[in-house]
C-alpha cells in the first residue's frame, strides 16, 4: 500500500479543526448542562447530574420558555407549509419565460442579501404604520417568509430545470388532465425535494432570531426567549435548554429523513409492482 502524501494529513488536520470549530460549542454546552447542583457556567465541572434538566421543567425557573417553544413550533409549521406550497407554484411558473420573469427572480433573491435586522425593522414599521398589530403569527410570519421562500424557490428552480418533461407528455397522451398530471406524475417525482424544502422552511424558521426580533410583538419565540434568558439566567439551566433544543432539532431532521426514506422505498415498490404487471 502506497504511503499517503503529506497533503492528505494537512487537509485531514484542517478538516478536524473545522469540525471542532463547527460542533465544539454545541458539545461544550451539552457537557456543561450535566453539571452537578453546585456547578456553574464554566469548567471545571462540579459533579454530574440531571439537576438542571429537572430545574428546566419548573415554570418559574425559566419564565415563558414552554409558551415560546409552542409559538416557535407553530410558526415553524406555518412557514414550512407556506414555503412548500409557494415554492412549488413558483417553480412551475418559472418553467416558462414570461415578461418580467428575470426582474421577479432578482427581486425574490434580493431578500437574502439584505441584512436581516433591516427586514425585521421594515416589516415591523410597515405593520405599525398601517395600524396592524405586530404579532408573531402575522408580522413575524411575513418576515420569516422573506428568509425561507428564496431558498425554497431556488431549490425548486434547480429541480424543474432538470425535470424530464417526457413524463408529463406521456401522461397527457394517456388522457390525463393537467391536474392529474401534476398530482400523479410531477408531485410524486419531486416528493423528496419537497421534503427537503419543508425541512429548510421549518428549521430556518424555528431558530430565526434577527428577522423575528422586531416583529414578534409582546410574545417571544424560542430564540428570543433564550436571548432574554442570557441576561438574567446565570446557571447551567440555560445549557440544559440548549441541549434539549438541539436534540429536538436533530429529532426533526431525523423525522424528515425517515419520511424521505419511506417515500423512496414506496416509489421503488410501486415501480417494481408496475414492472411485474407489465410482465
Amino acid at each position: 500500500m502506497e504511503p499517503r502524501p503529506r497533503s492528505f494529513y494537512v487537509l485531514a488536520g484542517f478538516f478536524t479543526l473545522f469540525l471542532l470549530f463547527l460542533y465544539g460549542p454545541t458539545l461544550t454546552i451539552g457537557i456543561l448542562s450535566f453539571q452537578g447542583p453546585e456547578g456553574g457556567l464554566t469548567f471545571p465541572m462540579r459533579g454530574t447530574s440531571l439537576h438542571w434538566f429537572r430545574d428546566l421543567f419548573e415554570q418559574q425557573a425559566v419564565g415563558d420558555i414552554w409558551g415560546s417553544f409552542r409559538r416557535s413550533f407553530a410558526l415553524g409549521l406555518m412557514v414550512m407549509v407556506t414555503t412548500v406550497v409557494v415554492s412549488v407554484m413558483g417553480g412551475l411558473a418559472f418553467r416558462k419565460r414570461f415578461p418580467g420573469s428575470l426582474v421577479l427572480f432578482y427581486l425574490i433573491i434580493t431578500s437574502l442579501v439584505i441584512p436581516s435586522i433591516l427586514i425585521s425593522l421594515g416589516v415591523g414599521l410597515m405593520f405599525s404604520q398601517t395600524r396592524i398589530q405586530v404579532h408573531w403569527a402575522t408580522s413575524g410570519f411575513g418576515s420569516q417568509l422573506t428568509w425561507t421562500l428564496p431558498f425554497g424557490l431556488l431549490i425548486m428552480f434547480a429541480i424543474f430545470n432538470r425535470f424530464d418533461k417526457s413524463y408529463e407528455e406521456a401522461a397527457r397522451d394517456l388522457g390525463a388532465t393537467s391536474w392529474q398530471t401534476l398530482r400523479h406524475v410531477v408531485l410524486p417525482i419531486i416528493a423528496p425535494s419537497l421534503i427537503g424544502v419543508a425541512l429548510f422552511g421549518f428549521t430556518l424558521s424555528y431558530d430565526e432570531f434577527a428577522r423575528t426580533l422586531l416583529t414578534a410583538g409582546s410574545h417571544n419565540t424560542l430564540p428570543l426567549e433564550i436571548f432574554g434568558m442570557t441576561t438574567n439566567v446565570t446557571t447551567p439551566v440555560l445549557y440544559a435548554l440548549g441541549t434539549l433544543t438541539t436534540a429536538f432539532s436533530l429529532i426533526m431532521i431525523g423525522f424528515f429523513l425517515c419520511i424521505t426514506w419511506w417515500s423512496a422505498k414506496r416509489r421503488a415498490k410501486a415501480g417494481s409492482d408496475a414492472g411485474k404487471g407489465m410482465v
